[in-house]
């Protein structure tokens, strides 16, 4: 995996043991680490360092799993050729009419796709179907027939041709799986996450208090608190469900997964980030929230024009000269922005996504016959608090999602419009960073939490918001 890590998969559910190593064939050892569960079939994710002297020759070896770090050689013959992430099937979905296989290596460059007819699925060691569909990392084959039986069956890509080759694969061909509900939502939220725990309930009550009835969280391998956080808000009655997607630079894949796997329990889905708030300026006059505010416009949106999907354009808050996570959450301490608004996010009817699953982060393809409304800043915006006090975008630094710069550390891709201006590539605070982005005071949505979320007024200039614990 990126960063010299490496990642061992067992087939063990719920292995939770901590005095294992990997153990290299240089008899250097590193401590395993659980780090996620990998459902259907169950498995564990274990997560270790790779040596530097093991690296030092290609191709990588596989390491060994060991009760003890002990210095000791102990194959009798070659160890097996390490998976590289940078090519392999990672994840399947099943449906009632297809397989959905995730493929990472195939299709390599933005909008360049090659033709399904240059592939086939194969299921097991030799049953092969043919593909119908190749789009960023999401393809579609046609499901098998007569495959029976107990133990579990791998499923991937062969790229097909005089000598064909099959990629690499984790994935197994699994009966059709989805998010289990008592009753379809209107309207979801999906987002990905990765040490978010401190952020997590002020997103989660904020946006439940407009409408937003299930959150779907894609982990990208987050090492904090996360679940004992998602644990509390199911406890309090908040409906919020965490799905192990621990792939780097995976986003849109994760978003195409999603589509498949929330359908039946969830009519729109919402997609923002954890650090993205939607809003509407033509609340301001409204005293208290209400669970209507955004299923009411889905509803009126669903009549007119067979409008399918919502763009809403987002507004990028600066640090506001905070200099730490502020106490009272980010809606209360970030409050400057810049001046225009920059990208947008969407709301959008799962039943209507194309078959192809493609997005690119902020929107869907639909299927012929839908339509998409942009609405202006007036009607609805995103704020979005992206530039945080320095200690938190700092932490961001090293696993921004974006697909388009691989390695946020290097000096390349550096005119994309996913890196920070005047950051460069070094995390290092710039120079006033305090105060940068900051172009127009807008309390918006500020004053408006402030309004409809105060707990507890302990003195007329104290107060607390409800996410505060």
């Amino acid at each position: 995996m990126p960063d010299w890590e490496i990642y061992v998969i067992i087939d063990y559910p719920h292995f939770h043991q901590s005095d294992f190593y990997c153990v290299f064939d240089t008899g250097e050892g590193t401590p395993a680490v659980p780090a996620a569960e990998l459902p259907f079939p169950a498995r564990s994710v274990l997560k270790c360092d790779f040596p530097k002297r093991a690296r030092r020759s290609l191709p990588f070896k596989q390491p060994r799993l060991r009760g003890s770090s002990v210095n000791a050689y102990y194959r009798n013959s070659p160890s097996p050729e390490l998976l590289r992430w940078t090519f392999l099937v990672y994840d399947s979905l099943t449906t009632d009419n297809d397989v959905v296989v995730f493929v990472k290596g195939l299709n390599k460059r933005r909008d360049i796709n090659r033709k399904p007819t240059e592939f086939n699925c194969i299921f097991g060691d030799a049953v092969r179907t043919a593909v119908t569909s190749s789009i960023q990392e999401v393809f579609r084959c046609k499901p098998p027939d007569n495959i029976a039986g107990k133990e579990p069956i791998k499923v991937s890509i062969e790229i097909a041709g005089p000598t064909p080759e099959v990629v690499p694969t984790i994935a197994y061909y699994t009966p059709p799986r989805i998010i289990s509900s008592q009753k379809k939502a209107k309207l979801c939220a999906c987002t990905m996450v990765y040490n978010v725990a401190k952020f997590l309930r002020e997103w989660i009550l904020y946006h439940s208090r407009i409408g937003v009835e299930k959150f779907i969280l894609y982990d990208n391998g987050s090492d904090d608190n996360l679940a004992t956080i998602v644990n509390e808000l199911v406890e309090e009655g908040y409906d919020v469900k965490t799905h192990f997607w621990l792939w780097p630079k995976t986003q849109e894949g994760g978003f195409s997964h999603s589509v498949i796997f929330a359908k039946d329990s969830c009519s729109w889905m919402m997609y923002i980030d954890i650090d993205e708030f939607v809003y509407s300026p033509s609340w301001s006059n409204l005293t208290q929230p209400s669970k209507s505010l955004l299923p009411s416009m889905l509803q009126n949106l669903e009549e007119e024009d067979n409008v399918a999907q919502i763009s809403i354009s987002c507004y990028e808050f600066g640090p506001s000269n905070q200099k730490e996570h502020p106490t009272k959450g980010v809606i209360q301490g970030y409050n400057c922005r810049r001046r225009t608004e920059n990208r947008h996010k969407s709301i959008v009817l799962l039943s209507a996504v194309d078959n192809s699953l493609l997005n690119v982060i902020h929107h869907f393809k639909l299927k012929t016959g839908y339509n998409v409304k942009k609405l202006n800043v007036f009607e609805m915006v995103v704020n979005h608090y992206k530039f945080q006090a320095w200690p938190e975008f700092k932490a961001k630094f090293r696993r921004r999602v974006s697909t388009y710069v691989v390695d946020w550390t290097k000096p390349s891709n550096l005119g994309s419009n996913d890196r920070t201006p005047g950051l460069g590539y070094s995390p290092v605070e710039p120079i006033g960073w305090k105060s940068k982005f900051c172009e127009v005071y807008d309390n918006g949505l500020k004053d408006l939490t402030h309004t409809w979320s105060i707990v507890e007024s302990v003195a007329p200039s104290e107060y607390q918001m409800p996410w505060l614990k």
